[in-house]
């Protein structure tokens, strides 16, 4: 889709997607902050499973459970921001801005 600024006309436009960035962000903060809560539980899985290798498995099993649930948590949480965060710049922010003139508009399909 060819967007033209509303201004000026110009073709030069590009999307900030300021809603997006920041809706990642705090989204793979609250995410890790979930997957670390959770990583409790994925320590006591991982030494559970670490049980079979002795004193070095649970250790281990219990350091990868909690490295996982961190990570796991920030990824799915900063998917899930930056899903919100798209609908927020498309419905509510001014998400275009023209090179040209410097106008930001918003298109509404």
């Amino acid at each position: 889709m060819y967007i033209l600024c509303a201004n000026c006309n110009s073709g030069r436009v590009i999307t900030k997607n300021t809603g997006r960035q920041a809706g990642g962000f705090i989204g793979s903060v609250g995410g890790a902050a979930s997957g670390a809560a959770g990583a409790l539980s994925g320590a006591e899985v991982g030494a559970v499973l670490g049980v079979v290798g002795g004193p070095v498995g649970i250790a281990i099993g219990s350091i990868a459970g909690a490295i996982l649930g961190g990570l796991f948590g920030g990824a799915a949480g900063g998917l899930a921001g930056a899903s919100i965060g798209e609908q927020i710049d498309d419905n509510v922010l001014n998400n275009y801005q023209c090179l040209h003139c410097g106008h930001t508009f918003s298109v509404h399909r």
